[in-house]
């Protein structure tokens, strides 16, 4: 049926010219952005779509990946400008030159360029990627700027798409507008163990942390709660951060040079990745500001069970069947337990209804199904800058 469908699409609509702005870009390197553009994008080149994706990967030369056209502009290296000056040379491009039947800009910090694009005749879904204006690391300024932006967002694109239904919820509760709701994808997977010894670990005998190092993740209570639990299995943390050094440093003085945590730096080879989340003890999960996180969905597909922040991100992505806590000493507590042995059984059921969660509802061609809609539905939007934007002021 939907294969018919496309078919039915493809004859109406004709071969649709897709851009995608605002990410680092493919092939992925850093974040779930960029996993999701590969991903999705890879799809829809697959599909038929001529998919064009701007990228700012330092150095790289690609103009092709897994069946998209890359294009390659520089950025400012800085916290602040890095994203918007990449994506102000993006949408120039794509206005003047692409020329794309639609576009996607991912990150409501882009709000500025919206407009211009729609100016040009574009339809724009932008993607608002979580509660950006809570991040610490947009502090005072930045902060006040990403409110704005949010606002923006909301009230110029063409539409708009949330990556979960909590996210949704607070758009129209906050700005009255609707959004679509499309998640993240993910796979099951079982990638085996045998690069854990390049690490010196043992298969289901250490527990796992990755995330970004910034406070919402709450990379620092995970650690100082682990520290002073009386659990003798490693922990095991990956993550950087390109502008929080502060924030690292805090970290690291809190696991006191404990020999029971490791800190392996930002690992990006994906296969020992895929490793160490199939079989870590447990996955711990700190993001709270984020929407559906895209290392959850993969630490539940892997089958590692979850040791989730409790806030409504995180509730929805495992539908509550996940060991939640919100504190350092929630955390010790947890890792007490952890060390009487008295979880085994709850380990092995979440293990099962994590895989069970992504295989139904985040799977990639079934979000690709969804963007496709959204990117049929732009297709035949007024495509004139005059088009009356239906969003509420708060």
């Amino acid at each position: 049926m939907m294969e018919e469908y496309r078919k039915c699409e493809c004859e109406t609509l004709g071969r649709v010219k897709v851009s995608i702005l605002g990410t680092r870009g493919v092939p992925a390197q850093y974040g779930g952005f960029e996993t999701a553009v590969e991903e999705i994008g890879s799809r829809l080149a697959t599909r038929g779509y001529d998919v064009t994706v701007y990228c700012r990967n330092p150095g790289q030369t690609l103009t092709s990946y897994a069946g998209m056209t890359l294009v390659n502009l520089p950025a400012i290296r800085h916290r602040v400008a890095e994203t918007l000056s990449h994506t102000s040379l993006s949408a120039a491009h794509a206005a003047i030159k692409d020329r794309p039947d639609v576009a996607l800009v991912m990150n409501a910090g882009n709000a500025p360029l919206l407009r211009p694009l729609r100016a040009a005749g574009i339809p724009v879904a932008v993607h608002l990627d979580g509660l950006e204006s809570k991040r610490e690391k947009w502090r005072g300024a930045g902060a006040t700027y990403y409110r704005w932006a949010e606002r923006a967002s909301v009230r110029s694109g063409t539409e708009v798409v949330s990556d979960c239904n909590a996210i949704s919820n607070y758009v129209l509760r906050t700005y009255g507008r609707k959004s679509w709701v499309i998640p993240y994808g993910a796979e099951v997977i079982e990638p085996g163990s045998g690069r854990l010894d390049e690490l010196n670990l043992v298969r289901r005998d250490f527990h796992l942390l990755i995330a970004r190092m910034e406070p919402e993740n709450h990379v620092l209570e995970a650690v100082h709660g682990y520290r002073l639990s009386e659990e003798t299995r490693p922990l095991i943390v990956v993550g950087s951060a390109p502008y929080s050094q502060w924030y690292i440093d805090q970290v690291t003085r809190a696991a006191d040079d404990d020999p029971r945590i490791r800190f392996l730096g930002g690992v990006y080879d994906q296969d020992l990745l895929n490793q160490l989340y199939a079989n870590a003890r447990t996955y711990i999960h700190g993001h709270s500001v984020g929407g559906t996180n895209p290392s959850l969905l993969r630490a539940m597909g892997a089958g590692a069970p979850v040791l989730a922040f409790d806030c409504e991100f995180n509730r929805e992505v495992t539908a509550d069947r996940a060991l939640l806590w919100s504190s350092v000493d929630d955390m010790t507590r947890l890792m007490d337990d952890l060390a009487d042995g008295e979880l085994e059984p709850v380990l092995r059921e979440l293990s099962d209804v994590g895989k069970r969660r992504i295989e139904e509802h985040y799977q990639w061609d079934s979000v690709t199904d969804e963007y496709e809609k959204l990117l049929q539905h732009l297709q035949r939007a007024d495509r004139g800058p005059d088009r009356r934007i239906e969003a509420a002021r708060p």
